[in-house]
């Protein structure tokens, strides 16, 4: 007798939870509190308000949040809110699970030697942000990221890059922990019809 066949589910990719709680904070705070629920409700994850998620969550949740705020708000005030939001990701990191000491020391490096140990970093827990992406990192003047597959903008369609949230994360990474000139943009993005999404964060 042959065996039965069997199917192998693969788990679903997933994004750290700040991806969510920091949005839900900045929307607040920008005065856009009484539409949280609509837009929660209409990215179909309305349980993330009433139990705000504390552990990894399932990437294509997040994704539909973003592109749901996206295109219900303004382009300049979606990117406002999501660049709020990255910063407050990056606050939240910076006051939780990087260690003092470690950041203490960085700040004391040079920074093209401090950018390498940061990148070094980023790629370890770029599964934390990238979901199923393919991530890849280069240090230097400018440090160079790349998502490719970005669970964040797929299927979106855009004219101009909307990936706002990870530029601003990496930004205020670079500006604590290598040097307040740090600046981040992306330079290409897969919603804006390119092949990956790319940030480049230079300090000179």
């Amino acid at each position: 007798m042959n065996p039965p066949n069997t199917i192998t589910l693969e788990a679903p990719a997933r994004i750290g939870p700040n991806a969510v709680l920091q949005l839900i904070a900045t929307l607040k705070s920008r005065g856009f509190g009484r539409r949280v629920e609509s837009l929660f409700a209409a990215a179909a994850v309305p349980d993330w308000l009433m139990s705000p998620p504390v552990d990894m969550i399932d990437e294509t949740g997040v994704a539909r949040l973003h592109r749901t705020v996206r295109g219900a708000l303004t382009e300049e005030d979606a990117q406002d809110v999501m660049a709020e939001a990255g910063r407050r990701t990056a606050d939240y990191l910076l006051a939780n699970r990087i260690p003092k000491p470690a950041q203490t020391l960085l700040r004391f490096l040079p920074a093209r030697l401090a950018a390498e140990i940061l990148v070094r970093a980023i790629r370890a827990n770029a599964w934390t942000f990238a979901g199923s992406a393919r991530f890849t990192a280069k240090a230097g003047s400018p440090t160079v990221f790349t998502l490719q597959g970005n669970p964040l903008c797929s299927g979106e369609i855009a004219a101009a890059p909307v990936c706002a949230w990870h530029a601003a994360v990496f930004e205020r990474l670079f500006q604590v922990l290598v040097s307040p000139r740090c600046r981040a943009r992306e330079t290409h993005c897969e919603a804006a019809g390119d092949p990956f999404c790319r940030f480049e964060v230079a300090w000179r």
